[in-house]
């Protein structure tokens, strides 16, 4: 379809271009009108809001970019599917056990999460994991006794060990898994003070190894878990304490985010082997727990690579099933109840990151004027290059172009040629290199070091936020997460950009973007429009991105706003959390905001004395002073 003899771009053609329905698992789409939207599914079907219309509600009651947006009922969706498709798995293979799910807390510690986890998660059963004495405090007071299991993992000391065998006396099931050897004596010695007898797991290592970016966590190398030979001497401490009835459940974990099906296959089966044998030690082994690993289909590529899956929730529930019934049945065992600890999944869809762009530099060299006579002959040589483009010497202008401009980039270091001319040059070297790659643009062979030249011409957005603290894994682990601008889905984007944040920093930028034939090295983009704001989102950003965040060049927390869509279409701010101000940065850095007000006014003072300033220029002064202490740490409109 076109309209005045141009293509007409709607929003289908934005959502095969940004792939959204392919990572968007259904919560994220385009509407008609070019808004990128969030759905919800309720009994009389499926509602849509639109996340330009929640950004201007977020502008009517005062909130500044950037914004955490959090969907509570997204993340209410994600422990549904997972309990409702453990449940059809089970029913389907006719399983004896049942599932429990645990989410790790350390995945999201933030308290508004872990409590809608609870809340909702309580009518399926579903727990929480703590790896710290510090989780284990927000496990034992946001869950109720004996609604979910917790799961207490990581180093323990005799603190941690106290506190939850004294839990289990007022009805919480707190299992102890005992990561290293260390571990036992000091759980059979508070046990034995506290007359409370321990419900125990062990975690083995196992062999089995996985793909994905957290690999090291599995085989042989990880760095938590229990040889054989230190299953063994375990299994004889018990048994010599009387105590073997408490060893309940066995735990392993290959890692975060396993994209392949098989390798999960493969640590379950192995795992059943250790739970055979140590129900015919003597275990009382009721519970097996698959640790966490459920991976997120970030890209939407569903394949294995790191940041895709190659299985769908539903085959990784019966696989799961299929597998320990295929092991264990022959041995004559019971089926354990399953437990997973699968924290990424659970909340990753229910986040967002919204900013806008401040700005945007171009590369662009415009109409390059002709060069004088008088000009220096490398200028006028590169003015020949730009003339003679043809389509059959690409190669030879493109290495000419270069040589011409470093020479007159060495001429200019050594003062032989002034700005005007250097900045001549810059843009006739830009004109040629825009026309080279608009000639080998969808060619299918591109000549040796012409590659590459489309994404070297891309513009730099500017976006209101810090990669260091709102992603930090894009800069730490090259994570790649869905961006999209949230808006004018319905306009062909012109433009081709790599994201920057605003900390001043070269690894402060996104220069990764997902695509449906694997990674890009750009975004499309729309053109800013003059007086109007350019709101882009980051998606699936619910898992670690709030806990790992820093605060390089001290930006602090963003604004959080958290809402929740009604069947009707409408949507509630259920909570608002105001972003860290700038005297709440200086604070974690040990100064004292008030302080710092103090040696400014005596500053100030000492200029007023010296007749620098008058008295009101004074107080103008301070008064901005403190109103910055107060302020956001993110560029403020």
């Amino acid at each position: 379809m076109k309209t005045n003899g141009a293509p007409h771009w709607t929003a289908a053609d934005s959502a095969e271009l940004y792939g959204i329905r392919n990572w968007g698992a259904g919560y994220f789409d385009l509407s008609d009108d070019g808004a990128v939207t969030v759905n919800v599914q309720f009994p009389d079907g499926r509602v849509g809001v639109s996340i330009p219309k929640i950004i201007e509600g977020m502008r009517e009651r005062g909130w500044q970019m950037p914004v955490l947006l959090r969907i509570e009922n997204l993340l209410d969706a994600q422990i549904t599917v997972l309990n409702e498709s453990f449940a059809r798995a089970i029913a389907a293979l006719n399983y004896s056990g049942t599932f429990r799910g645990v989410f790790p807390i350390k995945v999201n510690q933030q308290c508004q999460v872990i409590e809608e986890i609870a809340r909702f998660g309580s009518a399926y059963g579903h727990g929480l994991e703590a790896g710290s004495k510090a989780e284990l405090l927000i496990a034992l007071a946001t869950l109720e006794p004996g609604v979910g299991h917790i799961v207490c993992n990581g180093y323990k000391d005799e603190e941690f060990v106290s506190l939850g065998l004294q839990a289990l006396r007022l009805g919480y099931r707190v299992t102890f898994v005992i990561e290293t050897p260390t571990e036992l004596p000091i759980i059979l010695e508070a046990s034995d003070r506290l007359g409370i007898r321990p419900i125990l797991g062990i975690r083995v290592k196992l062999a089995s190894k996985v793909g994905g970016a957290w690999s090291e966590s599995s085989g042989d190398r990880s760095i938590f878990g229990l040889t054989t030979s230190q299953i063994v001497q375990t299994l004889d401490l018990l048994r010599e304490q009387g105590m073997l009835d408490c060893l309940q459940l066995l735990h392993y974990h290959l890692g975060s985010q396993i994209p392949n099906i098989r390798d999960i296959r493969s640590g379950v089966l192995e795992a059943c082997r250790y739970y055979a044998d140590l129900v015919k030690e003597g275990a009382a082994l009721g519970y097996l727990d698959l640790g966490g690993g459920l991976a997120v289909d970030y890209d939407g590529t569903q394949t294995n690579y790191e940041y895709s899956k190659n299985y769908s929730l539903d085959e990784y529930c019966s696989d799961i099933v299929e597998t320990i019934m295929t092991t264990l049945d022959p041995e004559g065992i019971a089926h354990p109840v399953i437990v997973t600890e699968s924290g990424r999944a659970t909340v990753a869809y229910s986040s967002v990151l919204l900013f806008n762009i401040l700005d945007v530099t171009s590369f662009e060299s415009g109409d390059p004027p002709a060069v004088g006579a008088d000009e220096h002959e490398l200028l006028r040589n590169l003015a020949e290059v730009l003339s003679g483009i043809g389509g059959k010497n690409l190669q030879e202008c493109f290495n000419d172009a270069v040589y011409y401009r470093d020479e007159i980039r060495d001429l200019f270091k050594r003062g032989q040629i002034r700005l005007r001319s250097l900045s001549l040059s810059e843009r006739l070297f830009l004109e040629i290199v825009r026309i080279i790659a608009r000639e080998t643009a969808g060619s299918r062979r591109v000549p040796p070091g012409l590659d590459g030249l489309e994404d070297s011409l891309a513009d730099i957005y500017y976006g209101n936020f810090s990669v260091f603290q709102s992603l930090p894994d894009v800069w730490a682990i090259e994570q790649v997460f869905p961006v999209i601008p949230v808006h004018r889905h319905t306009e062909k984007p012109q433009r081709q950009a790599i994201i920057a944040d605003i900390t001043c920093d070269s690894d402060g930028k996104i220069d990764r973007f997902i695509d449906p034939r694997g990674l890009r090295k750009t975004l499309p983009v729309h053109a800013l429009r003059d007086n109007e704001p350019y709101y882009m989102g980051v998606f699936l950003v619910g898992a670690y991105q709030e806990t790992l965040g820093d605060l390089h060049n001290l930006m602090g927390d963003t604004n959080v706003v958290s809402v929740r869509i009604n069947a009707d279409g409408s949507f509630d701010f259920v909570r608002e959390i105001d972003g860290d101000s700038i005297a709440d940065v200086l604070s974690y850095v040990e100064y004292q905001p008030q302080q710092l007000l103090e040696q400014f006014r005596r500053t100030a003072e000492n200029a007023v004395r010296a007749g620098r300033i008058s008295p009101q220029e004074r107080q103008t002064l301070l008064a901005a002073f403190d109103a910055s202490l107060r302020g956001y740490t993110y560029f403020e409109e």
